[in-house]
């Protein structure tokens, strides 16, 4: 028979007369300690093990690291300085992780190079996971070693490194997600799918895909998180989320809301005075997860009442790519000029903390991919979108003596044109305009306006949508 010590003391009036221990605390830590040594002799042949040998297995504290606890303390740490979303990450790997080994209480030196070869096998079937996972449980190995290992004084608690042996592979190429301009029209234009909820999700979901796609292609967790601080004369200027903490710059950038998207844009700002957020999505969605499952969601209907295959509906990624490849195919952007429309740092980020950046060029590029999306067919692009130099829409005057030219474009096609005088405001315009459009344009879709004054060259457009707006 042999005992194995604990720090834990008791007095006489802690014991019952049977002989048990009262004190909760004690009985808690014993128990919790009884199923740490019962896991520990389940996983190892110990039959021809003495009690003396058995004790010095279970009380041998080189061994008992256990990882499980460790990547929990790492993974609090990280969210408590600042980086939930890579949290998220690592999270997701240590739970496939544990799930791959049956246990929540992974021991380090159960992580041998041969238990991660054969983990990361089999994550070879997936497209990202097989390179992030094995990176974030590597990192989290290499970060406990620093912690519990000092070879200067001799105590080395984590006896291998079991990633000096295991290979990471790299994750599958993105696949090209981005679709046509044609495409683009066909998604905007079209009538929304019915619903019978009051809030309906597919045109929260167009409306974001807009905004999306109008602003940069920005992601929904920036959308989510803008506070009405970032929005001024104009201008939205934000740090990207998902790389915020990683550059030098913090990730800044800002991006002029163009007259096309304001209506979309005004229509879910907030009105709560006490709300800090510059939109209403925390009104109805917990977190910026929830937000993104939803337009995704949305998006999803719309592919499906479109009659599309399900293995290409779009996502909301689909109009950041989007985005990303009108730039640079269709208005004669180079590779640079698009990273820096969609705020990645294009191994700049240096030089970016030092400079204070202009962001124009940015605006300019972004103003080209609505005119050439919302304002020409696939042939030719008609018009141009707002120059900087110009004012907003709300500058836009009109009187009966001013001379206004006026065309409605559906799907990128000019549908109606007009150039006369005597209108007082934008309505009386628009109002003209739709007499001349086609009759058979589906109640529910969009039709952009855009209107000169011939008088000022002034410009400016607009968005109704056929049931609504006229």
């Amino acid at each position: 028979m042999g005992y194995i010590k604990t720090d834990k003391l008791i007095t006489d009036k802690q014991i019952l007369k049977s002989g048990e221990i009262k004190d909760a605390v004690v009985n808690e830590y014993c128990s919790r300690e009884i199923l740490k040594y019962t896991d520990m002799i389940n996983r190892k042949d110990i039959s021809n093990y003495s009690v003396t040998e058995l004790i010095d297995y279970l009380t041998r504290v080189d061994d008992n690291v256990c990882f499980s606890e460790f990547a929990t303390l790492y993974i609090d740490r990280m969210i408590r300085e600042g980086h939930e979303r890579n949290a998220k990450n690592y999270r997701l790997a240590v739970n496939h992780l544990e799930r791959y080994l049956g246990t929540t209480r992974i021991m380090f030196n159960h992580l041998t190079s041969t238990v991660l070869k054969k983990w990361i096998d089999y994550l070879s079937k997936t497209n990202r996971a097989k390179e992030m996972y094995p990176t974030c449980i590597r990192q989290i190995f290499k970060k406990a070693i620093i912690e519990f290992n000092d070879e200067e004084r001799g105590i080395v608690r984590i006896k291998f490194n079991p990633w000096l042996k295991v290979s990471i592979p790299k994750s599958d190429n993105t696949v090209q997600r981005a679709i046509s301009a044609e495409a683009c029209r066909e998604f905007f234009n079209r009538p929304l799918p019915e619903t019978k909820m009051i809030s309906s999700l597919p045109e929260l979901a167009r409306d974001v895909s807009l905004l999306s796609l109008c602003l940069g292609g920005i992601n929904t967790v920036d959308l989510y998180e803008l506070k009405k601080e970032n929005y001024k004369d104009g201008i939205i200027g934000y740090k990207r989320a998902k790389t915020r903490h990683s550059r030098r710059d913090e990730a800044y950038i800002e991006m002029r809301v163009e007259p096309f998207i304001q209506s979309t844009f005004d229509k879910y700002l907030s009105h709560d005075e006490n709300e800090e957020y510059l939109f209403n999505f925390h009104k109805r969605y917990s977190n910026s997860d929830s937000f993104n499952a939803n337009v995704n969601n949305g998006i999803r209907k719309i592919c499906a009442d479109m009659g599309m295959k399900k293995k290409d509906y779009y996502c909301y990624y689909t109009f950041r790519h989007t985005w990303a490849t009108i730039a640079q195919n269709d208005c004669d952007a180079n590779l640079y000029e698009v990273a820096f429309g969609m705020n990645h740092s294009h191994g700049l980020n240096v030089t970016r903390g030092y400079v204070k950046i202009d962001f124009s060029s940015a605006w300019r590029l972004n103003a080209k991919v609505i005119d050439f999306i919302f304002f020409s067919d696939e042939k030719s692009k008609q018009g141009k979108a707002r120059d900087i130099e110009e004012p907003a829409d709300k500058m836009f005057r009109i009187s009966k003596k001013m001379m206004i030219y006026g065309r409605a474009y559906f799907k990128g096609k000019v549908v109606g044109e007009l150039t006369d005088i005597g209108f007082s405001n934008v309505d009386e315009v628009i109002a003209e305009l739709v007499k001349q459009l086609p009759k058979d344009i589906p109640t529910g879709c969009n039709v952009q306006f855009r209107l000169t004054n011939c008088d000022s060259q002034k410009e400016v457009v607009y968005e109704r949508s056929k049931g609504k707006g006229f």
